[in-house]
């Protein structure tokens, strides 16, 4: 079965399917899972809506504080090690929340569960990949992003069962267990021979590249790829969220915004498939604004689309970019300033990500609280994807750009 695998799958397999089966487990801390729980949260702790989006946000927000406090030590601690921290904070936050008796204890759930699960776990995933596969990056980085869409088939599914048969505490108690009885001692056997990221040479494409958490963030092409590499889990974040409202506003009938995850789901496997390929072709950064497009498409067909096939058709179209995206923002920083500080590097952007991502249901709610138009909210976010694409297309080369400042 491994001689039927790609080559640098066959180079170094323990990593590969580590990276593929972190960004997997990192599920049992996104949204996609903990929504399931929404109404159970809601009626056991005396929340509304906005109170458990209040919590929610202020749980994520703390957690990308955390991200760009400790984010760094994946280029310190080695692999095995910072990997069986993440994953213990994760299946501790499990613990809290199934025993969680007060709102005070149900926060600091949140709190561990979106730190382990969508903050540190991601970021160990992508980082490690970007760092240890540097001739076929591109396509180690679609196999890592694969586990995305493998935990959002499951993972849901899977809590609306236990829900119904179990209540809402068992299966977070079982997802604890499964976290340590099964996932940390496969994580503990593939990352055992994992050389120490300080002891990892840069890969030609970063000779004389290498860069700092501090030079990226005094290199403008930092700031102008930013919006870019943030604009899919801003808007696919606002688009889930508010779904039961853009359904209704639109006139939808129940139940065909969720029959349209399919076509989401399809569009992110398809475009993890053409991502690889596209970015060790072409590059990542020159790759990067042309995820962009598909979202960019897909938000007016949102607000514009009128048939019955329009919610399969514009998120099909947001899968196709959420997969490039995946892949393309995990390559880009490595590609752009080595491999050295890269986990510096990644835990500002997926800090500013999780920001993003707590913000903007909250912003986009706002909007439509006051009556904003589906059509004009679609063109507005249309517009400002359109803008991120501009900038990032615009962004020159960090090795160039050094080469001319140092002309001068």
């Amino acid at each position: 079965m491994l001689k039927l695998a790609p080559r640098f799958v066959r180079e170094n397999p323990a990593l590969a399917f580590f990276s593929f089966l972190a960004t997997a487990s990192s599920g049992f801390g996104q949204t996609f899972f903990v929504g399931a729980f929404g109404e159970s949260f809601r009626q056991e702790f005396g929340l509304t809506h906005s109170g458990y989006g209040l919590c929610y946000s202020a749980a994520t927000l703390c957690a990308a504080a955390l991200l760009l406090k400790f984010g760094a030590i994946v280029d310190r601690w080695p692999l095995r090690r910072v990997t069986s921290a993440a994953l213990a904070i994760l299946a501790i936050g499990c613990l809290v929340l199934g025993s969680a008796s007060s709102l005070l204890m149900f926060v600091a759930g949140l709190l561990l569960i979106r730190f382990g699960g969508q903050a540190m776990l991601p970021h160990i995933a992508i980082s490690s990949a970007g760092r240890y596969f540097t001739t076929a990056r591109g396509k180690a980085m679609a196999l890592t992003a694969a586990g995305f869409p493998l935990a959002e088939a499951v993972l849901p599914g899977l809590a609306v069962l236990a829900i119904g048969s179990l209540g809402w505490r068992a299966p977070w108690y079982a997802s604890a267990a499964f976290l340590l009885l099964v996932l940390l001692p496969g994580f503990i056997r593939l990352t055992r021979d994992a050389p120490d990221p300080r002891m990892v040479k840069p890969g030609d494409e970063a000779e004389g590249v290498g860069g700092t958490r501090r030079d990226a963030l005094r290199d403008r092409g930092f700031f102008m790829l930013l919006p870019a590499s943030i604009a899919v889990p801003f808007t696919v974040t606002a688009i889930f969220f508010h779904q039961a409202a853009i359904a209704d506003l639109k006139n939808w009938p129940d139940g065909l915004f969720a029959q349209a995850f399919i076509g989401f789901a399809a569009g992110h496997l398809l475009s993890l498939l053409g991502a690889g390929w596209m970015i060790d072709r072409l590059g990542a950064q020159r790759s990067f604004p042309l995820i962009l497009l598909p979202l960019i498409a897909g938000l007016l067909v949102v607000g514009f689309g009128e048939s019955a096939f329009s919610p399969i058709f514009a998120l099909t179209l947001v899968g196709l970019s959420q997969g490039g995206a995946n892949a393309t923002v995990g390559a880009i920083w490595p590609e752009r300033y080595g491999v050295r500080h890269v986990g510096a590097i990644r835990s500002v952007v997926q800090s500013v990500m999780v920001v993003s991502t707590a913000l903007s249901p909250i912003l986009v709610g706002f909007l439509l609280d006051h009556d904003l138009s589906i059509i004009n909210l679609a063109t507005a976010l249309a517009v400002l994807t359109f803008a991120s694409l501009i900038m990032a297309s615009q962004a020159t080369p960090y090795q160039a750009r050094r080469a001319e400042g140092s002309g001068t």
